[in-house]
């Protein structure tokens, strides 16, 4: 998402602005192109040839360096975006009150590009009526405020907000500004994403289940939550970390899954269902361990599972698009074909699963978008990041009225 862009990356004077080191490498590596502009204060924490060495750019201090007299302007309106990290409450107070006595609190004035601000500073200095006042007034200004989280602090734990941001979350945030800046068609829609397996319990230690990942299914609401979108994740028991800005509900069992589908449908002006439900579950779960008996067999009983985007057709909201995900093993896009038609989808994804890179537990995936009116996309092997989008375009395309 920020590959391309110009991004002016401004640190104020507070510890947390080691992890700026951290963003300016990783806003290099996406493909961004960093300016960073530190401040008198940040120079004291961490040195311009780092910040130099990491960018690969000169590293802007004053508006009185030879060469540099109109920087405050050029940065604040020709950049794509504006982030401040760590912004202390020195900064935030002067940057509430207009005030332009440095290149930092300059540029912010004269800002016609979005902003993003990481506050970091002590829990009590967050809490002062005069910071909480500054930040509304900010915020009131279309800037995004990221943060902060709570976590241990330079003087020690604290259980209140006060510390920056992680780097990758503020990367989503800055992702997230940079496209709704630009428009995009899922700017303000809800999307109901599901991912991952179910489980299902035999007796107290033992389930069922499958090896699905929840990979595509977090791909997927990452992007559209970057994309503007309000999203809620259902999500399967999975490793996979929290998307960030995403609101995630747990689940465990088929039945769960279900009857949360139902509860978000009705205000869901998409529904992605990117879980794979079991099929199956016992008949009987027991309340104790079954004990092995020497050279026994024992006989598992299962019945189907509801069918969750069949069972859930009716709480669909009027007007709303439903993709559907296919995972098989042979003659796959012919029983994608059929799914899509059986259970009323606007789209249907499908891959083998039996090809390699493309099924469980990795991140690529070689898929084929198959749509109600015909049209037809086949994807080479990519990440399922890019898939994800890939999805999404079309998804974009079916909301236009």
């Amino acid at each position: 998402m920020l590959a391309g862009r110009h991004v002016v990356l401004g640190v104020s004077g507070g510890i947390a602005s080691y992890k700026s080191c951290l963003l300016a490498r990783a806003l290099t590596e996406q493909g961004a192109r960093v300016t960073t502009v530190l401040t008198r204060g940040a120079t004291e924490f961490v040195g311009p040839a780092t910040f130099e060495a990491l960018t690969h750019r000169p590293v802007l201090r004053s508006v009185w360096d030879p060469g540099h007299a109109l920087d405050h302007i050029t940065l604040a309106q020709d950049s794509d975006l504006i982030i401040v990290a760590p912004a202390t409450a020195h900064v935030i107070a002067r940057a509430a009150q207009g005030l332009a006595d440095d290149l930092l609190t300059t540029m912010l004035v004269a800002a016609t590009v979005p902003v993003v601000l990481a506050p970091a500073m002590n829990d009590d200095m967050l809490a002062h009526p005069a910071t909480a006042r500054n930040l509304e007034q900010l915020r009131a200004r279309g800037m995004t405020i990221v943060g902060p989280e709570i976590g241990p602090l330079a003087e020690g734990p604290s259980e209140r907000p006060g510390r920056m941001s992680e780097p990758d979350t503020i990367l989503a945030h800055a992702a997230r500004v940079v496209v709704r800046s630009e428009g995009t068609g899922l700017d303000g829609k809800r999307l109901l994403i599901t991912a991952g397996p179910t489980r299902e319990a035999i007796d107290p230690i033992r389930f069922i289940s499958n090896r699905s990942s929840g990979k595509m299914g977090h791909r997927v609401a990452e992007v559209a939550w970057e994309r503007g979108a309000e999203v809620t994740l259902i999500t399967g028991p999975t490793t996979e970390p929290p998307p960030v800005g995403v609101t995630v509900v747990p689940v465990e069992t088929a039945a769960q899954l279900a009857a949360a589908v139902r509860r978000a449908l009705p205000r869901a002006d998409v529904l992605i269902m990117a879980a794979a439900p079991g099929d199956y579950r016992p008949t009987t779960q027991g309340e104790t361990k079954r004990k092995r008996e020497g050279g026994k067999t024992w006989t598992l009983e299962l019945k189907a599972t509801d069918d969750i985007l069949l069972t859930t057709k009716a709480d669909r909201k009027p007007g709303s698009v439903v993709v559907g995900f296919a995972l098989e093993t042979g003659d796959a896009v012919s029983k994608g074909q059929a799914k899509l038609t059986k259970k009323d989808l606007d789209l249907i994804v499908i891959n083998d699963a039996s090809e390699p890179g493309a099924g469980f537990d990795v991140d690529t995936n070689r898929v084929t978008i198959l749509a109600k009116d015909g049209n037809r996309w086949d994807l080479p092997l990519t990440s399922k990041r890019e898939v994800a989008g890939a999805i999404l375009d079309r998804v974009e395309r079916l909301l236009v009225p």
